[in-house]
């Protein structure tokens, strides 16, 4: 208790020294003192402790206000030397606004990229500039902030155009830039330049203060009390569960404080958990460090003396000072930026500035920010210091890497991520390069972090711990610099850049060095391999460079000496490998063919081969750039080219590919997935650029500098297929004695990759620099490749295609001009589709095609074929020509070793025995000869007269073997093979092949006889056999559709004949179909007589046909006819709670136990929805569903605790049939028989005889009841009942026993549903809940009917007029499951709110009562009376009688809710409506009467008959609704189609006279008194007053909220939300409910409420409030919808917001603009209406498992 008296008497003493306090005085005292550092210090060790941490509540208002007046006012009167808000004001007026924003992110902010103009993805802008802007025009990228970047807009170095927008725009005038301090008086300076030093050098004295018990020199406080706090720091080990419950058992507190604690550690890096004595928050820290260090390293907490902590939070409020005092002014700014970097005297590195950099890692997050913050606006706003600060960073960037790497903040977190801020400007880049050597610097510190090497100095990742892999994760970080280093290419090169580059590259090197070869594998054989190997931190290596080493090369080619230079330096590091790299070769000569070659002997079966290459790989990139550049042929004498050794160039790039080969084939099986996901990678769109592609490079530039001959044999023997190919007869099938299967399907699969891998050296020239192209072509082929798979979407088609460093595919340039887009519907996406003239690029062996991508590709191309009538075939597509320096790769095609190869296979293909060969394998031959063939065409399309074309492919494939052997020529096995009958698929390519062949022979003829005739000669014979074919082809299809017709009509003729034999039958047969068809349907359209109108109500109600009503079991099959007395046929059901029409959603709660739900408030503020699936069960089959059920989830509950879709607690069960979501079954009943009796009263008589009924039955209720103490009532005269009403009559119930059982089992769920209740079917409330349920859906079906602009009758589907009648009948019956007193008493207390009833004690007000519910409940509630009346009074006239009177108390409730009119144009109607105008102007008097001036006087009848027509009408509608589905009478055909006349129709459907006001005045004197009875009950005028909720008719349908078409406003809304509860704090999860606007707080720990006793997350808690337990939500940043019903259930929706190409992107990945696609949100919102919302998330589970286990209570 000491404690907190001491706290309370402190600010009395406080307040005096505070009142007495001047900081003008201060200030001035301050001008004066020579030391003014000693001064200021003595005033801040005097005053901080006694202003902050006083206690364990801290007060942050009075500590921020006494803060301002003690502390920052002095130093600000003194900084202006006058009083600081005219000062300051004067230094903003005279301040030249900066053209850079700078404005700072919030978490979540929305920022822009301009994909066409930014620099780097980098270059951002906030949304007021982006708006400002030209960019909003151009291709733009939209994503949310991580907090922390800045907009840049005005810096001109980051956009290649339009830098600036409208607000930052630079005046003319100030073009000159002047010092900005000249403004100020030398004065003000040194006044600035003491406070700026003295201020800035205390914060960073305390900031950087590691002594937990004592201050800095000169801060000492006067008087020292033992008050200590424990401070618990966060960390990124601990998890936030661990830290709750560690904090509940260290300092004794509550869940919730421990949970606010964590928060805010966790936002600001610590957080006092103890206030005390040393001893006190000394064994707090133990129990913390005890609890928390079993798992990992401790907590880390410390016991810190309260003036230190004091101190700390000052110095943060100064730095938030200083940041706001230089905002006014860029010479503040200038002269803090001067003080922050001016040396201090330890020399170098030891400015201010310095020491917070390198103490970084030691401070808390929230210090940290608040510094971090402060550079950015000081530092990086001003150029000429955000040069010096650069400086200073890359001299201390190894030391702070190092700190970050042992740090375990997030990089956001630490002071290394301003890197982004720097080194993106490319001016700055290149400064740091030239003189910082920043290049060598990062790739240094990068290499030294990785210290793991092999005994060759490679890199090993094989046994990596934990630890080395974050460090390792961390390290990252340092390529992502170097990468901004680069991201910009340099236009002009100075001798020192090239220096500074070159020995940067030579860094790299080592860094590739340290890679080639690394994670090298063995096979394994006999066993598989035990523990699969680490290759994924070599991978992730690979990826994170991928993008330097592209921009390395990007760099190297705009400057022809360091190309050279490079390329020079690059080819010795792969000798040094290579040299380390004699793995025992031995040397051997191949020969083959009259070929031969020296090699090694070398099997990548057997040796250790390795997947990463980067040193060969970037030599192969920089040798295609010579030829690019076209450095190659102009200064072949300064490059080293005449000393390359092909073959060791192309070694280990071949073993690669051969390793691949090898894997395919099965070899590899036993090396596990390791291996495979390797291989998986190698290829991947993600690494292949810079790993397969290059490797292909470096074999096409081996291959074009060798003998092709010598290069074929080499990669035999490296395919280890040489021994096939080099006997001397290998033409007879090669292995007929070598039997092993498994051996011979290796190698034909590697005999298959072998020839791919050929036609990929030969075909593949669609590199720049390979192949005489552009840097489009490249992505226009990838693209058709990619659609001639399928067509696809534009994210697919960007995942396929690899990225530049600036996340571009370049695909938007080029798709246009091969590819057409396809809109999506209300589903779906937009779809790419390849246009018709590219599908004949499409070549069935591209390189980057996976075997499946392969064989959808050919399927999807064989079909076009099929369809479009064409040649089947897939020949080769036409290719460009090669660079020169590549230009010797196409004789591969023509050398002997390949025509060797290819006819061995041709050879093997005509004699198949044993299936040594594979059809796969003949096609890859036959594409080779192709691609000959066509590059032969081309060549002879192209030569000039004057040299003779060398490629003479045709003559090679007919020139036959030598004289010993005598095999046959390529071209003869062609023909021979054109008929055999097993090639069958390939006869189409052979005949292309024989074609081109002849038309090639007759060009070389024309063109050795005479030049004058051009190539299309040779086209001309093409196209006359191509038409041969095509003719013949028509000619067969016409063919076969003569003969289909003819067969049809047969057919037809048929079943004619057959029809007319078996009328009888056919007849019969349909009569049936029409009467088992649902009760429903064949209502609707049999009218009883043709004249007659239908009438659905009263005495003069049409009747419905009688006939029986049989229906079918889904369960047992069975069929039952419905009957009151047979077995219980059942409709699976939902019952939910619903506020979709509530116009009221302030209304509280009710509490659930006393709330009488009797009358409908006309807000409906919330109601009880049934909805059903329409499918039909026995009651014991679901009976025995339902048990089986429960028992499955029993079970299940002791193995898994998840939940399922379904809650088998409240009853939920899906539907056997189509599982959708139910709770309850409702009974089916029959309908109920009209009575054909004679004179029914009118009016006036039934009044009467329903007044006796009443109090004959209020008697005969008090008798029922135990008799009071005063038996004062004996007294009143018992009154008689009325003759033939028998009141002490109990009827039997018609029902079977199980039809009673199901009654109440609906009305129990609809109770305990409804009213969310425990059952207990005793309650009187349960036949009121279905009551109000059958009003409440069949209100909420009219509505949806007349949103879609349907009929009112024939457009619902069957189960809900199914479900409609189902419940009509059940509330008819309802009454006999429930006591008849009770009920009788409902019906006495509704009648009594339209006939006041003296003995009735609270009536509602006509304006509080929804009068269809009345009319539903009254009219349903009447079968509990009409049972004991025996005197002929039909129901149908009772019916009749209380409709009308409810219509006119209806009337009576919207002329008092009708507004004020307006004048609108129509007002004179013709006589047509005069009548009804006179007849409401009367009605509308009588009530000012009653009512005086509460009801304002309207003039004209025209304005009032309108608001009654159009108000009521939803009313009949519904009325008509109810009736028809309650007596089952036809309904009118006009009701089926909307059409004018409706309201006569509606109205006679009804009986009702379509002037609905000659129902009060032919009855006027008997209604005037019930009238007067309703106005002058007190409720009404209170609420005309705006005394209650006023609700005028027609109630409109409600709508989801409207959204904004662009949703970047919507994330500009979401990032300015606040969390409610974390003071200010940003919300992580923003999410806006849809239903009514309010923006959330999800998925944190900060706004978890309390609901039933569990902790539930702010959507949950708000569906409750909102939706009663159902919600629709758009989860802001996720872009996403979420649908939640209950606490367990949930899904996430497809968002209503599109980009520009149809798709949605959930979780903002892509970027693309959105916009609102309004038919999605029409097809949300009509979910929500239909309370399909549940329905849907059931499915959404079902179909997706992952979504059960999401803990949905928590978002």
């Amino acid at each position: 208790m000491a404690a907190a008296e001491s706290d309370r008497e402190v600010p009395s003493a406080l307040c005096t020294e505070f009142l007495n306090f001047s900081a003008k005085d201060t200030a001035s005292k301050w001008l004066q003192v020579t030391d003014l550092y000693k001064e200021v210090y003595q005033h801040l060790a005097r005053y901080v402790p006694k202003i902050y941490c006083l206690g364990p509540n801290l007060n942050p208002q009075s500590e921020d206000l006494l803060a301002q007046l003690l502390l920052q006012a002095p130093l600000e009167w003194y900084l202006c030397g006058e009083d600081p808000s005219t000062g300051l004001a004067k230094l903003e007026q005279n301040n030249q606004p900066s053209q850079l924003c700078g404005h700072v992110f919030r978490v979540g902010e929305p920022t822009y990229s301009c994909r066409e103009c930014a620099a780097d993805p980098t270059c951002v802008l906030c949304m007021q500039c982006f708006l400002g802007s030209v960019h909003k025009e151009h291709r733009y990228r939209m994503t949310t902030s991580g907090g922390g970047g800045f907009c840049d807009c005005g810096d001109t170095e980051a956009w290649k155009k339009g830098p600036y927008c409208q607000k930052h725009e630079p005046n003319i005038s100030d073009s000159c830039q002047e010092d900005p301090l000249a403004h100020l008086s030398t004065d003000m300076i040194a006044r600035c330049y003491n406070v700026f030093a003295i201020v800035l050098k205390y914060a960073v004295d305390m900031l950087t203060w590691d002594k937990e018990d004592e201050l800095p020199p000169g801060l000492e406080p006067p008087d020292r009390g033992d008050t200590y706090y424990c401070m618990l720091f966060n960390d990124e080990v601990h998890t936030y569960e661990q830290v709750i419950y560690t904090l509940q058992k260290a300092v004794n507190c509550t869940q919730k404080e421990a949970v606010s604690f964590a928060t805010t550690v966790d936002r600001d890096g610590r957080k006092s958990v103890r206030f005390g004595d040393f001893a006190f928050c000394e064994q707090a820290k133990s129990v913390i460090v005890r609890n928390t260090s079993r798992q990992s390293k401790p907590l880390r907490v410390q016991v810190m003396h309260s003036s230190v902590v004091a101190h700390q939070c000052f110095a943060l409020k100064a730095l938030h000072w200083l940041g706001h005092v230089i905002g006014y002014s860029d010479a503040l700014r200038r002269i803090l930026c001067q003080v922050g970097l001016e040396r201090g005297p330890e020399g170098e590195n030891s400015s201010l500035v310095d020491t917070l950099m390198l103490c970084d890692s030691k401070m808390w997050k929230g210090a940290r920010n608040v510094y971090h913050q402060l550079f950015m606006s000081s530092l990086l706003m001003d150029l000429k210091y955000k040069k010096l600060f650069a400086i200073q960073f890359a001299k201390n960037y190894e030391r702070l890497q190092s700190d970050y790497v042992k740090d375990d903040h997030d990089r956001e977190f630490s002071v290394t991520d301003l890197s982004v801020q720097m080194f993106t400007v490319p001016s700055l880049a290149r400064m740091l390069i030239t003189e910082e050597n920043l290049m060598t610097t990062i790739i240094r510190t990068f290499v030294d972090h990785l210290r793991h090497r092999d005994l060759q100095g490679r890199f090993q990742f094989e046994r990596y711990t934990a630890q080395q892999a974050f460090k390792f994760r961390r390290v990252q970080s340092l390529i992502g610099d170097l990468k901004y280093v680069l991201i910009s290419r340099p236009t002009e090169w100075s001798d020192q850049l090239r220096e500074k580059f070159l020995e940067g590259l030579d860094t790299f090197l080592e860094l590739f060095k340290c890679m080639q070869g690394m994670d090298p594998v063995v096979r394994q054989v006999g066993q598989h391999i035990e523990m699969e190997p680490e290759w994924e931190a070599a991978f992730t290596l690979q990826m994170k460079l991928t993008h330097i080493i592209s921009m390395m090369q990007e760099w190297c080619a705009t400057d022809e000496r360091v190309l050279i230079e490079a390329y020079k330096k690059c080819l010795t590091a792969l000798t040094h490998c290579h040299s380390g790299f004699t793995d025992g070769e031995q040397p051997i000569t191949l020969s083959m063919c009259g070929h031969s070659v020296d090699t090694i002997r070398y099997c990548v079966s057997q040796e250790k081969v390795s997947i990463h290459l980067p040193v060969s790989r970037l030599l192969a990139g920089l040798h295609v750039l010579l030829s690019k550049m076209e450095v190659a042929y102009r200064f072949p004498e300064q490059l080293p080219l005449s000393e390359l050794s092909p073959p060791m160039l192309i070694e280990h790039p071949l073993r690669c590919l051969v390793l691949c080969a090898q894997v395919h084939a099965g070899m590899w099986r036993r090396n596990g997935f390791s291996l495979v996901n390797q291989i998986y990678y190698y290829h991947n769109v993600k690494c292949r650029v810079e790993m397969f592609d290059k490797d292909l490079i470096m074999l096409q530039a081996g291959a074009s500098m060798m003998d092709p001959n010598h290069f074929l044999m080499i990669v035999l023997s490296r395919f280890e297929l040489y021994h096939i190919f080099s006997s001397a007869d290998c033409r007879k099938s090669y292995n007929r004695e070598n039997t092993n299967k498994d051996v011979v399907q290796q190698n034909n699969t590697l005999i298959e990759e072998m020839l791919h891998l050929i036609m990929m050296v030969v075909g593949e020239r669609f590199e720049a620099g390979v192949g005489q192209v552009e840097g489009c072509d490249e992505i226009k082929r990838e693209i058709i490749h990619q659609l001639c798979i399928r067509p696809m979407a534009h994210s697919e088609l960007v995942k396929a295609l690899p990225e530049n460093e600036n996340k571009e595919t370049g695909m938007e340039r080029v798709i246009d001009c091969v590819a057409s887009f396809k809109k999506p519907g209300v589903t779906g996406r937009g779809l790419y589709e390849l246009r018709p003239e590219c599908a004949k690029q499409f070549n069935l062996y591209f390189h980057h095609y996976s075997r499946a991508d392969q064989s959808k590709a050919e399927e999807a191309q064989r079909k076009l074929k099929r369809q479009n009538g064409e040649d089947m075939a897939l020949p080769p597509p036409m290719l460009p020509p090669f660079s020169p320096l590549f230009a010797s790769l196409v004789n591969i095609l023509q050398c002997d070793v390949l025509l060797g190869m290819l006819g061995a296979v041709l050879q093997w293909a005509v004699e198949p025995s044993g299936g040594h060969w594979s059809e796969s394998m003949l096609q890859r031959v036959l594409h080779l000869i192709g691609m000959g063939l066509l590059e032969e065409q081309q060549q002879l399309k192209n030569s000039s007269e004057d040299h003779d074309v060398s490629f003479n492919f045709t003559l090679k494939i007919s020139r036959p073997g030598e004289a010993p052997s005598n095999t046959a020529s390529v071209l003869a096995l062609l023909e021979n093979l054109q008929n055999a009958p097993h090639l069958e698929v390939h006869k189409d390519m052979i005949r292309w092949i024989l074609k081109m062949v002849a038309s090639i022979k007759t060009m070389r003829e024309l063109t050795a006889t005479t030049y004058t005739v051009t190539a299309s000669g040779s086209h001309g014979q093409e196209e006359m056999v191509c038409d041969k074919d095509k003719a013949e082809r028509k000619r067969k299809a016409e063919m076969a559709r003569l003969r289909r017709e003819k067969i049809m009509a047969q057919m037809s003729e048929m079943q004619r004949h057959f029809i007319n034999e078996n009328k009888e039958l056919f007849k019969q047969s349909l009569e049936e179909l029409y009467a088992s068809a649902s009760t429903s349907t064949s209502l609707e359209h049999s009218p009883t007589s043709s004249d007659a109108a239908l009438v659905c109500v009263g005495p003069r109600r049409s009747r419905p046909r009688e006939k029986r009503q049989v229906v079918t079991c889904i369960l047992c099959q069975e069929e039952q006819e419905i009957r009151a007395d047979s077995k219980a046929m059942v409709l699976a059901a939902f019952v939910q709670r619903s506020t979709v029409m509530s116009k009221n959603r302030k209304r509280p709660p009710h509490d659930p136990e006393h709330y009488d739900p009797l009358f409908m408030h006309p807000d409906l503020s919330f109601g009880t929805h049934t909805g059903s699936c329409g499918h039909i069960m026995h009651s014991h089959c679901w009976q025995r569903y339902f048990e089986a059920v429960q028992a499955k989830e029993q079970r299940r509950q002791q193995r898994l605790r998840v939940h399922t879709s379904y809650d088998v607690g409240n009853g939920e069960f899906l539907c056997p049939l189509c599982e959708c979501l139910s709770n309850t079954v409702i009974p089916l009943l029959p309908g109920t028989k009209g009575s054909n009796s004679c004179e029914q009263p009118g009016l006036g008589q039934w009044l009467k005889i329903s007044g006796q009924q009443i109090k004959a039955m209020h008697s005969a209720h008090r008798k029922l009841q135990p008799v009071g103490v005063d038996a004062v009532e004996e007294t009143e005269e018992q009154c008689p009942a009325p003759e033939n009403f028998r009141i002490d009559y109990t009827p039997m119930s018609p029902y079977s026993s199980t039809i009673k059982e199901m009654l109440t089992t609906f009305g129990t769920a609809t109770y305990k549903v409804g009213l969310k209740v425990h059952p207990n079917e005793q309650d009187p409330r349960v036949p009121i809940m279905c009551w109000g349920s059958c009003a409440y859906t069949i209100q909420s079906i009219e509505r949806l009917l007349v949103d879609e602009e349907k009929p009112l009758f024939g457009s619902l589907p069957c189960r809900q007029d199914d479900c409609l009648s189902s419940l009509a009948r059940f509330g008819s019956a309802c009454w006999t499951a429930a006591s008849q007193p009770s009920v009788q008493g409902h019906y006495i207390r509704l009648v009594a709110a339209l006939i006041p009833d003296p003995q009735v004690e609270t009536s509602p007000c006509i304006l509080d009562i929804d009068m269809l519910h009345l009319l539903v409940s009254v009219v349903l509630s009447y079968g509990s009376v009409h049972s004991q009346d025996s005197s002929g009074l039909s129901v149908d006239a009772v019916q009749l009688h209380f409709f009308h009177l409810i219509t006119v108390a209806h009337m009576v409730q919207m002329l008092l809710t009708s507004g004020p009119e307006e004048v609108t144009m129509e007002q004179e109607s013709g006589g047509a409506e005069r009548e009804e105008e006179e007849d409401i102007c009367a009605l509308y008097n009588t009530l000012r009467t009653h009512l005086g001036s509460s009801l304002p006087e309207v003039a004209s009848g025209w304005h009032l008959w309108r608001c009654v027509k159009t108000g009521i009408l939803p009313y009949l509608r519904g009325a008509a609704l109810f009736f028809h589905h309650l007596n089952g009478v036809p309904t009118p055909p006009e009701l089926h189609a909307i059409c004018p006349g409706q309201w006569e129709v509606l109205c006679g459907y009804l009986s009702l006279p379509s002037n609905l006001l000659q129902l009060y005045h032919s009855q006027k004197e008997l209604l005037e008194p019930l009238l007067y009875g309703w106005c002058s009950h007190p409720g009404v005028r209170q609420t005309l007053q705006g005394g209650g909720v006023l609700v005028s008719f027609p109630r409109e349908s409600n709508s989801l909220i409207d959204l904004p078409d662009d949703y970047s406003a919507l994330i500009n809304q979401a990032s300015s939300f606040t969390c409610p509860k974390s003071g200010g704090d940003k919300s992580r999860a923003p999410t806006l409910c849809l239903v009514c606007g309010s923006m959330l707080c999800s998925q944190s720990y900060c706004c978890q409420t309390e609901l039933d006793g569990e902790d539930v997350g702010a959507c949950t808690a708000h569906t409750f409030a909102c939706g009663a337990g159902v919600g629709i939500f758009l989860r802001v940043r996720e872009s996403q919808v979420l649908f939640l019903s209950g606490k367990t259930k949930g899904c996430f929706y497809a968002p209503p917001y599109l980009d520009d190409y149809g798709e949605t992107d959930q979780g903002l990945r892509r970027g693309n603009p959105l916009h609102l696609c309004r038919q999605r949100y029409r097809k949300i919102q009509k979910l929500w209406r239909q309370h399909s919302v549940t329905e849907e998330i059931g499915h959404a589970q079902e179909a997706n498992q992952t979504l059960v286990g999401i803990d949905w209570q928590h978002l």
